[in-house]
């Protein structure tokens, strides 16, 4: 048996290469698709993989006006970090019981309120600060995740939030909503919430509520709603550079590149005889004799498990799949009988521009979406950022 060993650092492993122009140029075309809207920049889940700050600054110089997060925590730390003009608006919206209220009324930072209990502890939190908390009230216009229920909830809400102001507790900065099958073209539930949101801030706004910005515009809304983009819209993926589903069209369609670039480097390249098992359960067996690659990339990376077997590895110009389970730190490619050296690069995904596998091949094959495959990449793997 012939096998050669990688000779490289543990550097040179893998890499998450992230091209920052794109980020730009991303949002530079959201904009164009809702321009008399301002842009909110999804940065949740550390930038859904591809790293909040670097990505913050990206988007900002770009022309976005707003950041959003899901939790207080990542929004703080974007305050602190990311070095932003202080006109740049940050809001985060997941919140539970006991949270860092204060500290992000002391930011500057936009709060979401879904529920009295919300509300209740904001309003606690101003009466010791020195400035007014940002409260955007969140309206469940039929998602039925967070958000008040319309009826008697949003308007005891409405009614709480416009005592606290009163006080100059609080200030309502926003009114907002999100969708739930706004990347299912034509589903009945869109025309529905937007009929409903329009119903529960004129009602807000009857009561005296005047908000900066009114939104529910996410990713697929902000590409193919244009009736609901209002002030704000707020793309996540689409920033990223990719389609929020393969149904509204691919990231060329809507004149988007993907972001991130992911590959290794191969760690091993050995010849075996036919009918050799391959990993864990020996769930592939060599058809014959051949050629096996050794990536080191695995589940505890972020490569989902659920795409053993079917996984596409760009490799040596040739689309390679991964060839039974695929492991904690590692898989295997059947190279058919090529000999690439060891050190060869190792493409899962990237833009397609070099006939990779994209994200939504391997979202495809994991049966999931590509929102997953690339914000669950691990910190194992190093962001190196690009301004191609």
């Amino acid at each position: 048996m012939n096998e050669r060993a990688a000779q490289g650092t543990a550097a040179l492993r893998a890499r998450a290469e992230i091209d920052l122009a794109a980020v730009r140029a991303n949002v530079r075309t959201l904009r164009g698709l809702a321009p008399g809207a301002e842009l909110m920049a999804v940065l949740k889940a550390d930038g859904y993989g591809h790293g909040a700050v670097p990505c913050a600054r990206a988007a900002v110089a770009a022309g976005a006006t707003w950041l959003g997060t899901a939790t207080p925590e990542e929004a703080l730390a974007l305050r602190a970090t990311a070095g932003l003009p202080d006109d740049v608006r940050i809001m985060c919206w997941l919140w539970t019981p006991g949270g860092p209220w204060r500290e992000a009324i002391d930011a500057g930072l936009d709060v979401s309120a879904s529920g009295m209990w919300a509300l209740d502890e904001v309003t606690r939190a101003a009466r010791g600060a020195d400035r007014p908390a940002r409260v955007q009230l969140k309206a469940d216009t039929g998602l039925g995740r967070g958000g008040c229920q319309p009826g008697e909830d949003w308007s005891a809400l409405v009614a709480a939030a416009r005592r606290a102001e009163a006080e100059g507790l609080l200030r309502v900065t926003g009114l907002w909503s999100h969708f739930a099958c706004a990347d299912e073209p034509g589903h009945p539930s869109i025309t529905a919430q937007l009929t409903r949101f329009r119903e529960m801030t004129a009602y807000a706004e009857r009561q005296g509520v005047r908000p900066e910005v009114r939104h529910i515009a996410n990713s697929p809304a902000t590409l193919t709603l244009p009736g609901s983009h209002y002030d704000l819209v707020r793309p996540g993926v689409a920033m990223y550079g990719l389609s929020p589903s393969p149904e509204l069209g691919t990231p060329a369609d809507f004149g988007l590149r993907p972001v991130m670039t992911l590959s290794a480097s191969l760690a091993l390249v050995k010849h075996v005889p036919g009918g050799h098992g391959v990993g864990y359960g020996h769930r592939y067996t060599t058809p014959g004799a051949t050629t096996l690659g050794l990536v080191p990339l695995g589940y505890a990376d972020g490569i989902p498990r659920h795409a053993s077997s079917s996984g596409p590895v760009l490799v040596d110009g040739k689309w390679r799949t991964v060839a039974g389970r695929i492991a904690m730190d590692q898989f295997v490619v059947d190279l058919g009988g090529d000999e690439p050296a060891p050190g060869t690069e190792a493409v899962l995904f990237g833009p397609g521009d070099r006939g990779e596998p994209t994200a939504e091949d391997w979202a495809q094959a994991a049966g999931t979406i590509g929102y997953e495959i690339v914000t669950r990449i691990g910190s194992r793997v190093p962001r190196v950022y690009t301004d191609a």
